[in-house]
């Protein structure tokens, strides 16, 4: 190695950034060993980071990788899979685990696999079935859990240089990934009370995966979100695999307020069942599979919860996103509880301020990952934005859904509008023990 730690004047040690990045990326993965290695070899002056610093101030990003406060935690990490659907809050609730700052949150690395996969060549995608791209989606998350955030570089495009991006899907959705170690700027804004969108990137730079590995081994939770996977009993594997400790969050939606939502968000990929809505005739082009298959796999992940197979005791707590709305420190408190962690003043702070905002102008719901909203109101709001005809084909559609997860019917367009009457069922999901 060309340069490194060498005896300077006055017997000080002087280390050059390199020589710390390469050691600590002398395999993909960063591993525990590695890392003490790193922190134990640098004697003297040199193990303290601001020593590092004083020389060569312009990479004093690196100098955080000498701090003990960033090495791995001592106790086994535990993990986290906020399993959901889109447009079912699932943004909202993965922020009330990423307030907490022994949680490492990651916002939907898997799209980075679809993209892979969609980007591929025609031939490729034609011989990808669905158990090739689960198995994608699978190996990431194991790989992610395991703090192996260089496995990543295997779907970002552009690829990544020198294990640097600045294609990493949602990164300012995360208080580690825009914080120290990773981002010495961020060290006051990582108390803010959510991400910025616009901070982050700007302040921090390109993401260091290497950064980003070691932010995630000297945290104890792991969690991460998703909403590719179609069915709980797609992760089996991953509950079964010895190296992890996995807590499934299963969140669920009314499916009347999911495709709302979508028509909101995705209006392109909607534009049928937006002209349904807004002129009461049924175009037909409309695509019902948009949320029948959404109804399916939402029944068939909970039906299997619910059974408490052996595989997922201790492993899974069905959530309701209508009552986390509704009661959210009751909700975030059980949420904790199941993860085995206390919900800090600082999570508390965010519910404060994130589920009383008066936010309900058109321009606030067409931001898609917007989670600052009257949660309560907008907990049914989706009882006034759809009409009853649409309201009545997805009540056809997905009938058994609908009962199993206790959401009511309506039978006409008067009780649609009727939000003093709630559609939803007092219901009491335990974890599955």
């Amino acid at each position: 190695m060309r340069e490194g730690c060498r005896a300077g004047g006055g017997g000080r040690m002087e280390c050059s950034w390199k020589t710390v990045l390469l050691l600590v990326c002398a395999s993909l993965g960063v591993q525990y060993t590695a890392i003490r290695t790193l922190r134990d070899s640098m004697s003297g002056p040199c193990q303290r980071a601001y020593r590092c610093r004083s020389r060569y101030h312009r990479d004093s990003r690196w100098a955080a990788l000498c701090d003990d406060s960033w090495m791995p935690v001592e106790l086994p990490q535990k993990h986290i899979l906020l399993f959901a659907t889109t447009r079912s809050g699932s943004s909202f609730t993965g922020q009330l685990l990423n307030q907490h700052p022994g949680i490492f949150y990651v916002f939907e690395p898997l799209y980075h696999v679809q993209q892979a996969f969609t980007n591929s060549s025609s031939r490729l995608r034609r011989t990808l079935d669905r158990r090739a791209l689960l198995g994608a989606y699978r190996d990431l998350l194991l790989n992610l859990y395991t703090c192996d955030l260089h496995f990543m570089e295997n779907y970002i495009r552009p690829e990544a240089q020198d294990h640097i991006t600045s294609s990493f899907f949602r990164r300012s959705s995360s208080h580690a990934l825009c914080s120290p170690p990773v981002c010495l700027e961020g060290a006051v804004a990582a108390m803010s009370d959510s991400p910025d969108e616009i901070w982050c990137p700007k302040k921090c730079g390109a993401l260091n995966l290497t950064l980003a590995a070691i932010s995630c081994l000297s945290r104890g939770h792991v969690a991460i979100k998703t909403v590719r996977i179609p069915e709980v009993g797609d992760l089996r594997t991953l509950t079964e695999d010895p190296r992890l400790d996995l807590k499934i969050i299963h969140l669920v939606r009314d499916p009347r307020a999911i495709l709302a939502s979508r028509i909101m968000a995705f209006s392109d990929q909607f534009r049928a069942w937006k002209i349904w809505n807004a002129t009461g005739r049924q175009p037909r082009y409309v695509d019902l599979s948009q949320i029948t298959s959404t109804c399916t796999d939402m029944a068939a992940s909970a039906e299997t919860g619910l059974q408490r197979p052996a595989w997922l005791r201790g492993r899974y707590m069905l959530v309701r996103y209508e009552d986390l709305a509704l009661h959210p420190n009751a909700g975030a408190t059980e949420i904790y509880r199941f993860v085995g962690l206390e919900m800090e003043d600082r999570v508390r702070m965010w519910i404060l301020k994130n589920t009383n905002s008066n936010v309900s102008a058109p321009s606030e719901w067409n931001y898609k990952y917007s989670t600052t909203r009257d949660s309560r109101a907008t907990a049914e709001s989706w009882r006034l934005r759809l009409s009853f005809d649409i309201v009545r084909t997805i009540q056809n559609l997905c009938s058994d859904t609908l009962a199993l997860l206790g959401y009511k019917q309506v039978h006409s367009a008067a009780e649609l509008r009727n939000l003093s009457q709630s559609l939803v069922e007092h219901r009491t999901f335990q974890p599955v023990t």
